[in-house]
């Protein structure tokens, strides 16, 4: 339909072409050959089993890009245009930096210009409506040239759940009801009004939303301060959770918007907010947990994005946070449900949970462990985040692999997006604003927005 905007290629498409590049680098397309291992109810971990160990490291399984990245798979356009990258501007794909949705700090024009990030985050609160962040997305936009991103356009999230995490309100945005109240609709309710929801992201000129939530609140009695207390799990059981979190992934789809299921794997039973708190631990999941059931079925639908918790999760690896754990992320998240995607971290800015780590170290442990992008909040604390993986990725070579690879993810995933065109690395017009509209009735409860709320 004229109204949804339409990729330039097929979801997924540009992964075949660069499949042998992901084979050798150890990423690639979701095979239908190599389904996610089944999620056993009442599975518990055991000492042998090897998910409650550090999986195997990156490092190891990660070869350099540079001799096959053209030859491989020239039709590509996420190949090509890392192949015309340097490596700065590669290290710059890795990061998403957030600005106030009402304007460009001077943190994120640094940022774009000076650093080469690539993806940025509208953060805070903004009543301003569709047009003002339109706005607000095309200056952004405009940071782009050859010299600071190779031309490839930027990826723009926000954190739309609703609720009380829903950072763009105004005109020509819908008031977007808790997970919890969408959890009570049909699967089919819920896809359409993210459509919807969607559209207007897109209209506004943001083609990433930091939702949904996968985690599953045990029950409604549960103390959960990051979830349960804001309502934001879409139901109290593993399989509500993938059936209406699906279909709101599924409608955000259908609208141009690239989903971020969170946050791998599950803040549903954790009894501390990371965000402002230490040590925050979880002392029930592992590794072939049932909860882990929203996040699978995500993958095999096809998620581009998976945002990783920085809780510790004792049953599975207790020295470290998640965001840090290639337990976590190689063994689980990339070998058990076979993700293929960007691995996007929770917010190592401002999270209480990750300040005994300097910035820079964060940074470096992130991208060490499997991930891909890193999401600061706080604009300031990008530039030794940056310095960090640039140095480190110019003196180790294996590290410098692990960059060209989470890098050509990140360029796929906006190949997918539309951002770039399959052949060349030239972006696409930008959503107009006038882009349709369902007609679906507006929710009509407004929801105030009170201080110390839940961001990412």
């Amino acid at each position: 339909m004229k109204s949804t905007p339409a990729r330039r290629t097929p979801p997924r498409a540009s992964l075949a072409l660069a499949s042998a590049v992901f084979v050798a680098v150890g990423v690639g397309p979701t095979s239908a050959a190599r389904a996610p291992l089944p999620v056993p109810a009442g599975a518990v971990a055991t000492a042998a089993d090897p998910g409650a160990l550090p999986g195997p490291s990156q490092d190891s399984v990660q070869a350099p890009l540079a001799a096959t990245l053209v030859a491989v798979a020239p039709s590509s356009g996420a190949v090509a245009a890392l192949a015309r990258m340097s490596l700065p501007q590669r290290v710059g794909q890795l990061f998403m930096v957030g600005t106030p949705a009402t304007l460009l700090s001077v943190d994120v024009v640094h940022a774009v210009q000076v650093d080469h990030v690539g993806n940025v985050m509208l953060t805070g609160r903004s009543t301003g409506g569709v047009a003002a962040t339109a706005k607000v997305s095309a200056r952004l936009q405009k940071l782009v040239s050859v010299r600071t991103t190779a031309g490839v356009p930027l990826f723009v999230g926000t954190d739309q759940e609703g609720g009380l995490v829903q950072v763009l309100r105004g005109p020509g945005f819908s008031n977007i009801p808790a997970a919890l109240t969408q959890g009570s609709w049909s699967a089919a309710s819920v896809r359409s009004y993210a459509k919807k929801w969607g559209l207007q992201l897109a209209a506004a000129g943001v083609n990433v939303d930091l939702a949904p939530v996968l985690d599953t609140v045990p029950g409604p009695a549960a103390v959960n301060p990051p979830i349960g207390r804001f309502k934001r799990e879409y139901g109290f059981t593993p399989a509500l959770v993938s059936s209406r979190g699906g279909a709101f992934a599924a409608g955000l789809s259908l609208a141009g918007v690239d989903p971020a299921i969170k946050h791998f794997p599950g803040l549903g039973r954790v009894t501390v907010n990371t965000d402002v708190s230490a040590g925050v631990t979880d002392h029930v999941t592992v590794r072939h947990d049932p909860y882990l059931a929203p996040f699978a079925a995500a993958v095999r639908a096809g998620a581009p994005f998976v945002m990783m918790s920085t809780a510790i999760y004792a049953k599975i690896d207790a020295a470290r946070p998640a965001a840090f754990s290639p337990a976590v992320i190689g063994t689980i998240l990339r070998g058990d449900l076979n993700f293929r995607g960007v691995v996007i971290s929770d917010d190592l800015g401002n999270a209480r949970q990750v300040a005994a780590w300097t910035p820079g170290a964060r940074a470096v442990a992130f991208l060490r462990a499997g991930g891909d992008m890193v999401l600061t909040v706080n604009g300031a604390l990008l530039q030794p985040m940056y310095a960090a993986v640039l140095a480190r990725a110019k003196a180790d070579p294996a590290f410098r692999a692990q960059v060209d690879a989470s890098a050509l993810r990140v360029l796929v995933a906006k190949q997918d997006r539309g951002l770039i065109p399959p052949a060349h690395a030239v972006g696409q017009p930008p959503i107009p604003a006038s882009a349709g509209q369902q007609q679906l009735p507006d929710v009509p409860a407004r929801l105030e927005q009170p201080m110390g709320v839940p961001g990412s």
